[in-house]
């Protein structure tokens, strides 16, 4: 199974500690283009222009910093570093034995600077999202497409590509050929707030239970099951409206 989360603009970087090594990160397909993001932000620099240049408020100058210090700063583990409502949902850290090892192993979050990482890989902090445009550089979406596909197809082998990311997320990289009819979107309607909380705790109950399906169907009941029980939800699955497009297994309370 690969889970698919998007990143958050909230973050809990590390005050101390080692910087980040570039050379250890997962999916090391993605280094040249992780470097060539990097190198943009450095030309496009820091401060109240530097937020500018990145159609940012001047509010957030400091943390537009933060992405001329990527080889400098204390590295914090992903699992650690992105905080915000789907994070606090998923509460990784109060995961345990095999919960814990599921998610280690199954969620990737794709994010418009390093391209994909796992929990256990340690990154910098930086501010920068995958609708921004950076002076100097394609589309994000489009500068990642192709080296996210020879990083993430592999990374789903035979198994569900569950997707809780948001539309510019999805842009950057689609399953295709036989992992798209394993492609499975969380749809969860409703303001944000709620939607990205209900996404983390949807993620959080598949680590728990294991539910591991071969197919979207068999994920659809299993978490049906899992959900009602536990959370007060229920899951209905929708096939796909056209061939390569996401199965759509939709989140809403048991008992409206």
């Amino acid at each position: 199974m690969l889970i698919l989360l998007p990143p958050s603009q909230s973050k809990a970087p590390r005050r101390r500690g080692a910087p980040m090594r570039p050379d250890r990160l997962s999916f090391p397909v993605l280094a040249q283009t992780r470097d060539q993001v990097t190198q943009a932000l450095a030309d496009v620099g820091g401060g109240v222009e530097g937020a500018r240049l990145l159609g940012l408020p001047h509010t957030l100058a400091d943390q537009v910093d933060q992405n001329l210090a990527l080889h400098q700063a204390p590295a914090t583990p992903v699992a650690q570093l992105y905080t915000g409502v789907l994070y606090d949902a998923l509460e990784v850290a109060s995961l345990t034995g095999p919960a814990r090892a599921r998610a280690t192993r199954w969620i990737v979050v794709v994010s418009a600077l390093y391209g994909a990482v796992r929990l256990r890989d340690s990154v910098a902090p930086y501010r920068l999202s995958m609708s921004t445009k950076v002076p100097g550089l394609p589309a994000l979406p489009a500068l990642w497409r192709p080296v996210l596909d020879e990083a993430l197809t592999p990374a789903a082998a035979r198994g569900l590509v569950v997707d809780t990311r948001s539309a510019h997320y999805v842009a950057a990289w689609r399953p295709t050929g036989d992992a798209a009819a394993r492609w499975v979107h969380i749809a969860v309607p409703g303001a944000t707030h709620g939607a990205k909380h209900t996404r983390g705790l949807v993620v959080r109950t598949i680590c728990e239970h294991g539910l591991d399906a071969r197919t979207p169907t068999g994920l659809a009941e299993a978490l049906d099951a899992h959900l009602r029980a536990d959370r007060g939800f229920r899951a209905d699955l929708a096939e796909p409206d056209r061939p390569g497009r996401p199965w759509q297994l939709r989140i809403t309370p048991a008992h409206p």
